[in-house]
């Protein structure tokens, strides 16, 4: 598989799964077995997908724009940001109706043409100052 090859796969991923909910695009990118290395998903296709559908109905609005992506070896790495407005359950709280954009980080690992393993770094916490569900840091008084 070329660079070329997968990166546009990792697009697909972002902008028909992530972006525009179509999951059912997200068969011929992931290998069933998928492992996941991001803290709390699940590792499996069928799972991840869940996720994206829990994630898209949490947070209205949700996209994933990317900024920079480069591929090394059998692995694509990508700089993206992340932007929705919390409009369902998060976190055991309710809803805040805020919005918020962050920095994400993103690897993926592929293997005869597919996903096969991912790493995702989400910058959680300034996503939860912007949603009020935490309070931000101090502001200095000179």
């Amino acid at each position: 598989m070329t660079a070329e090859q997968m990166i546009d796969t990792f697009r697909i991923v972002i902008d028909k799964g992530f972006n525009k909910g179509n999951v059912a695009a997200l068969d011929d990118c992931f290998n069933p077995t998928l492992t996941e290395h991001q803290f709390d998903l699940p590792s499996t296709r069928a799972e991840f997908k869940n996720t994206i559908l829990w994630l898209r109905a949490t947070m209205a609005d949700f996209q994933l724009t990317i900024e920079d992506i480069t591929v090394a070896d059998d692995t694509v790495w990508a700089r993206m940001t992340a932007r929705g407005t919390n409009v369902g359950e998060f976190m055991g709280r309710a809803p805040t109706n805020r919005s918020f954009a962050i920095t994400v980080f993103d690897a993926c690992r592929f293997e005869d043409g597919k996903i096969v393993e991912h790493w995702g770094v989400p910058d959680r916490f300034h996503m939860l100052i912007q949603l009020g569900l935490i309070p931000g840091p101090p502001v200095p008084q000179h």
